[in-house]
């Protein structure tokens, strides 16, 4: 019998794309309708950054697929600082059109990678709630991408052997079942909601966020990016 957490093994190949697109037509506008001093603002969950550095490095990073630049060393913070350079002479507006772009014509690349590339579709679809963070804007880490990028944390974690985790969601029906124990470690659990999670396994700052549980597991163990 299939559980609902079996479900997050399969792999959707459009899955990573439709996060993307759907994120791309949330976060444009908010973008276009910013003023030039909000492209300065320094962003908590990556020191040293500005909005227009994190979406400058998001740009160029999607840009990269869609082209099928990968270099050695590409992705790495080396690299990623490279990218941001290269694009200090632009307009805000500038970067905004590469990444409006990017976020539309990676996603067939990535569905074509056979999953090596899922991981950055998430990550984008991250630095997106980090901006939102920064304006102080709603739906941080959630909004209508936020059931495709649980079903894509879930199946990464598992793929990756990750630390277990069975998480309660208030924003889903049946529990999400991340990581991947082998029977070697009981699951953690986690009682919250979707964000919250999204927040934890990404290490994203935690001031603010509704109150969860978590047991069997610390947080430090569960960031993917860590």
């Amino acid at each position: 019998m299939t559980t609902p957490a079996d479900v997050h093994d399969v792999r959707d190949p459009e899955q990573p794309g439709r996060l993307l697109t759907i994120e791309r037509d949330a976060l444009i506008p908010l973008l276009r309708g910013r003023a030039g001093e909000d492209f300065a603002r320094p962003v908590a969950a990556c020191p040293g950054w500005t909005v227009r550095d994190v979406l400058a490095h998001c740009s160029a990073a999607l840009t990269r697929v869609a082209e099928g630049r990968f270099e050695k060393g590409v992705f790495s913070p080396e690299s990623n600082d490279r990218d941001i350079a290269e694009r200090a002479g632009w307009t805000d507006a500038q970067v905004v059109d590469e990444l409006e772009r990017g976020m539309g014509a990676a996603g067939p690349v990535i569905a074509g990678a056979g999953g090596k590339l899922d991981i950055l579709a998430l990550g984008e679809w991250v630095h997106a709630g980090d901006v939102r963070e920064t304006f102080g804007e709603p739906g941080a880490y959630g909004g209508a991408g936020l059931p495709d990028a649980l079903a894509l944390l879930a199946r990464i974690t598992r793929e990756r052997g990750h630390v277990p985790l069975h998480a309660d969601l208030d924003d889903l029906d049946e529990p999400l079942r991340l990581g991947e124990s082998g029977g070697e470690r009981p699951p953690g659990r986690f009682i919250g909601d979707g964000p919250t999670l999204v927040r934890l396994y990404t290490g994203r700052p935690l001031d603010g966020v509704p109150a969860f549980e978590l047991a069997g597991v610390e947080a430090k163990e569960l960031n993917i990016f860590g």
